[in-house]
């Protein structure tokens, strides 16, 4: 995993984890939605394919995808996708950037869904989120 060589902020380190991933992702490729998130339409189970990268400036954060839903072009974040593509080097590249991603930002993998307790969590009543 070479993404991040010389990064001096999140920004930096952003756009590295962007380049390595649009040279390591071969597009498109199926994946299935392994979490459900506030800022997407997916539901836990989903296969849809994955068309590219989000623009540039839409992942600062976090890193976005676009995919094809329901007939629109949407981008979701990368961390909340499992991908089922058969080439070795996508599905690398997808868990080098999520468990990458999380180390150099010192964030948490799991979040819970907002709204939901940390009892449900514990006894299992929900999946946590993948941020």
């Amino acid at each position: 995993m070479d993404a991040v060589v010389d990064a001096y902020n999140e920004g930096e380190r952003a756009l590295g984890w962007y380049y390595y991933l649009e040279g390591k992702l071969k597009f498109p490729f199926k994946a299935r939605c392994k979490a459900k998130r506030a800022v997407s339409p997916l539901g836990v189970g989903e296969e849809l394919e994955v068309l590219g990268m989000a623009p540039e400036d839409e992942c600062e954060s976090e890193i976005f995808v676009w995919v094809l839903y329901s007939d629109n072009h949407l981008a979701v974040p990368l961390a909340q996708l499992e991908s089922l593509s058969k080439k070795r080097e996508t599905q690398e590249a997808v868990g080098d950037c999520i468990i990458g991603w999380h180390k150099d930002t010192n964030s948490e993998p799991n979040r819970p869904v907002r709204g939901t307790s940390t009892l449900d969590m514990m006894i299992g009543r929900l999946q946590p989120v993948m941020t």
